[in-house]
Parts: structure tokens; sequence; C-alpha cells
């Protein structure tokens, strides 16, 4: 299936708590693989602004990520610290591995890239730098508790 991003509904908000919305402004998600029927994986087309970032830091229990850069320079933050990503560059979270990571966009310019993840049913989402974990609730959806096992509020 052909897919065109101009014809892919744009998503500017997150699944997190309220109180970690504000960490995501300026990032615009196209869902492709939902347009394209993909039920195994998903790829985004995501869209930073100047100064924002991918998501929180985090990693994954049992799903891998990978991140091509179509435009512009994001700085790759992860356990290591940081990296300048340009145009072409790429890299992959295997599930399991505990280096939190995201992307933020420190230039003036917009940052273009493309995220690919797997669907797996029962992963586990871990925020390092935040009281924040994400499970697999009722009906595969994501339930946050904090580290202390108190559930977030929807």
């Amino acid at each position: 299936m052909i897919i065109n991003p101009e014809h892919v509904p744009s998503r500017t908000t997150s699944i997190y708590p309220d109180e970690f919305q504000h960490f995501v402004t300026g990032r615009v998600k196209k869902a492709l693989g939902n347009a394209a029927g993909l039920k195994k994986y998903g790829v985004n087309l995501v869209t930073l602004e100047p100064g924002s970032r991918s998501a929180l830091r985090h990693w994954h229990t049992r799903q891998d990520e990978f991140i091509y850069i179509i435009a512009g320079e994001a700085t790759l933050v992860t356990n290591a610290g940081k990296q300048i990503l340009t145009p072409g560059m790429m890299v992959g979270f295997p599930a399991g591995e505990e280096d939190g990571h995201q992307l933020v966009n420190n230039s003036d310019q917009v940052v273009v890239y493309l995220e690919v993840g797997d669907r797996t049913s029962d992963d586990e989402v871990y925020y390092p730098d935040d009281d924040l974990i994400a499970k697999a609730g009722v009906n595969g959806e994501r339930i946050f508790i904090k580290k202390d096992g108190t559930l977030y509020k929807s």
C-alpha cells in the first residue's frame, strides 16, 4: 500500500500522565504503519520542533526500537551521554538493554525522523530520570505507575 504522509493524521498528544505531557510539546507523530495496516510493528514519521523531545528518556523490556534521521540535527541522550545525529544516521535500541534514551532538538531547525518499534504486548517501559514505569494493562493499553507501585490517575 502506498502511503502519502500528507494524508496521514498528525498526533501531538502522548499517552503519558498529564504531569509529563509538557515534555513532548512540539513533537508531531504520523502513524505510517497504522496507515499501511501493519499489525506486528509500528512506523512513525516524527517531527520535533526546536526545543522539543521525542519522549522522556526510557528503555523497553521487550520492544526493539530503531530510529532513522531524515532531516535536522537531533541530540541523542543515552546512559553514555549525548551524541549528535544528522540526516542518514541511524540508531537501534534492543529490547531489554537498560540504556535509557531520547532525542532532543537543541537546534533552531526542525528534526524529522522515522521511528520503528515492534508491538510486543507485554512490554514494560522504564524511565530512569522520572518517577514513572509503563506496564501493559487491560486490552493492551498502557498503564502508568510510580516506582513505588502507585497508579497514576488518567
